[in-house]
């Protein structure tokens, strides 16, 4: 098994045992869930282009940064100007938590995406109840059925949808509706190595009507610059800015380079 199918393979039992402990109709009597969302699609094309992410640890680095404070992390990421934040809610295997997406929605109005595996539309309703404005799907365990029922509840609830893929096969499944967002994974799943260049090959086979993110292993102003003449508005960053005391200075620094 790879990591992503025991990530999965664990997430099934998660919401199973989720949904009976807290079902739906208690999830809509939160007071986010009638919020007005933010979009981080029109953030992206209006701003710095950064989702700054928050992440203690990760399967293929462990310990990123387990000391910071989620409020102090985020406070910092608003001030630096980021366009969006990415949040890590799965506790087991990147030592997030839905309460970490509550308090930054707490705390700051820039956009919130909520990165789970998602496996169920019951993670929809929940990333709305915790203050998401967005949601990330990955095209490498769900079928296009799954994309397409999963991106219409998004919709339905007012959440953007943040389309995930490796590859072009990945990618020809993945031109639906609801989705206004299509990220490229530069992390290959099997081996963990990253490059940019999958970003680039694949820039070309996305329509123009979706906003282009490119994600995982961005560290450098000059792969930004590069990755912006492919057409990408989008640039999702996480352990560059997490591995440092300060992440929110960091961030900064980065986007005043910029």
């Amino acid at each position: 098994m790879t990591i992503l199918d025991k990530i999965i393979a664990y997430k099934h039992k998660e919401v199973s045992a989720k949904k009976e402990a807290f079902p739906v109709s208690l999830l809509e009597q939160s007071s986010y869930f009638k919020r007005e969302t933010n979009s981080l699609s029109k953030a992206l094309k209006n701003g710095s282009g950064i989702i700054a992410e928050h992440k203690r640890k990760s399967p293929s680095k462990s310990v990123i940064n387990d000391t910071n404070k989620v409020h102090e992390v985020v406070t910092g990421y608003e001030n630096a100007a980021v366009s969006g934040m990415s949040i890590l809610t799965d506790t087991v295997f990147f030592g997030g938590s839905l309460d970490d997406l509550l308090v930054a929605r707490k705390t700051v109005s820039t956009p919130l995406l909520r990165k789970e595996f998602i496996v169920d539309p019951y993670q929809i309703f929940e990333a709305k109840s915790y203050g998401a404005d967005a949601i990330l799907l990955i095209a490498a365990y769900l079928s296009q059925k799954q994309l397409i029922e999963y991106s219409e509840t998004a919709a339905k609830l007012g959440l953007e949808v943040l389309l995930e893929v490796h590859n072009e096969e990945e990618l020809n499944k993945s031109i639906i509706p609801n989705v206004s967002m299509i990220g490229v994974n530069n992390r290959n799943l099997k081996t963990f190595e990253v490059s940019i260049e999958i970003s680039k090959q694949l820039a070309l086979k996305i329509p123009d009507d979706y906003v282009k993110v490119s994600e995982s292993g961005i560290s450098s102003i000059a792969a930004i610059q590069e990755l912006k003449k492919y057409g990408y508005k989008g640039f999702l960053i996480g352990e560059n800015f997490m591995k440092t005391d300060n992440p929110g200075e960091a961030a900064s620094k980065f986007i005043n380079q910029l």
